[in-house]
Order: structure tokens, then C-alpha cells, then sequence
């Protein structure tokens, strides 16, 4: 498997374990507000690191880590994905991934082979087609559908997942957050997280004013009752 950057620690990427981060280049959304632009656009001008590379380091660090995150772009649309997240559990790590959810088969074969242990998962906006095609610059509704049976795969699953939304004025606003809280109603756990604009693929997005951390955190309290957990990131 070839990844596209590495970010070689994170405490937030994984809840609670000290983890490292592989993104894929490419991905099937054009999120206005992705701040992943070359990665999703142009992955071939980013250095390219082979999974040996990777793998031997795990290998001679691995008292340092507690798990391997691979997201992206879109690690899901990668065939090799399986077999690396393999590697890493034979390493005695734990493996996770970041989705948009548009791969569901893949997703079910991950968590039924027992090769995942966490699921990020972005939900974009709430999950009707005019609200999704403008956030996740989309043009075929079989994405926003399969986004669903994702979601709902997630809700079943038993294994560690999250849901994340990030607040982006111009994309969401409260009523948006508060349709997507009842849609996920009974979810593990919901971030919402704080836009921090940079080298967005919509330039316009990055000389946007975020919302306040304060607006975030009184969002939290009126969506916190429909999730066993409910944070936000980024603040």
C-alpha cells in the first residue's frame, strides 16, 4: 500500500490511544471546505511511502504507539487497504480508519474480518441529497446512499466508531447540526469540530471567519442528549 503523508503521532486521531497517521491520496468528494487539497488532487506530486517503510517502523517503535490510523483522502477506495490493516494487527497495534462512508462493502468486510478496531467517520451534512451534493461536492446520489448504509453499519457494528461533522459557515449552521443530531440519534459518540481554514479545495473557504469555539460549545449542549458521547474538537 502507498500513502501520501504521515503524521508520524497524534493523541486525538484514535480517542484515548497514542496512535500514528497514514493518509491515502485521492478521494471521491470535492468537500469545498478539505483542507487535504493536494492530497486529494494531485497525490501523485506528494512523496510516495511504502507500507515497508511504515511497517518497519512500527516495528522498532511500537512500545511508543498503541495503533495505526489510515485516513486520507479516502482510504476505502484503496483494494490493499485490508491486507495492510492486517500487518499492523499482527504487530499487535490497533487499526483504525478515517471514511466518508461511501464504501460500505468495504467497511463490512473490515469490521466482520475483525482487521478494524475504530471507525472515524465523517458525516458531511444532514443526509438529504440538496444539503450532501453541496458539502461534499457530489453529483451522484448512490454516494449519499451508500453514506447511509454506512452509517447504519456503524450503529450495528459493536466495534469503536465516532462520527464527525466539521462546522463550516457558508456550509452548516445550527439548524444543519441539529437535523444531523437526530439522524445519528443513539450514535457512540459525535465531534463536532472546529474549521480551521487552510489550503482549502474551495480557496474562498480559507479567508472565511470560523464560528466561535463559544457557538460550538453551546451547539454541544443542545445535541449532546441524543449521543452517549458528545464533544467538540478543535477549540
Amino acid at each position: 500500500m502507498i500513502f501520501r503523508g504521515w503524521q508520524k503521532t497524534s493523541l486525538i486521531e484514535y480517542p484515548g490511544r497514542i496512535s500514528t497517521v497514514l493518509f491515502v491520496g485521492s478521494c471521491n468528494f470535492r468537500c469545498p471546505f478539505c483542507y487535504n487539497r493536494d492530497l486529494v488532487l494531485s497525490p501523485e506530486k506528494m512523496r510516495a511511502i511504502d507500507e515497508r517503510e511504515v511497517l518497519g517502523y512500527m516495528r522498532e517503535n511500537k512500545r511508543l504507539y498503541q495503533a495505526v490510523i489510515v485516513t486520507g483522502g479516502e482510504p476505502t477506495i484503496d483494494k490493499e487497504l485490508p491486507s495492510f490493516l492486517l500487518k499492523v494487527k499482527r504487530l499487535g497495534l490497533l487499526a483504525g480508519i478515517e471514511t466518508n462512508g461511501t464504501n460500505p462493502a468495504m467497511l463490512e468486510r473490515l469490521i466482520k474480518d475483525k482487521v478494524v478496531d475504530f471507525v472515524g467517520m465523517d458525516i458531511k451534512a444532514p443526509l438529504s441529497w440538496d444539503e450532501y451534493r453541496k458539502a461534499a461536492g457530489i453529483s451522484e446520489k448512490a454516494l449519499l446512499e451508500s453514506v447511509k448504509k454506512s452509517v447504519s453499519l456503524l450503529l450495528g457494528s459493536g466495534i469503536d466508531y465516532e462520527f464527525r461533522t466539521t462546522y463550516v459557515r457558508g456550509i452548516h449552521d445550527e439548524g444543519s447540526i441539529k437535523r444531523i443530531a437526530e439522524q445519528l440519534r443513539g450514535a457512540r459518540r459525535y465531534v463536532l469540530q472546529k474549521f480551521l481554514p487552510k489550503n482549502t479545495i474551495d480557496g474562498s473557504l480559507s479567508l472565511t471567519p470560523n464560528y466561535g469555539s463559544g457557538q460550538l460549545l453551546r451547539l454541544r449542549k443542545s445535541i449532546k442528549g441524543n449521543f452517549v458521547e458528545c464533544e467538540v474538537r478543535n477549540v
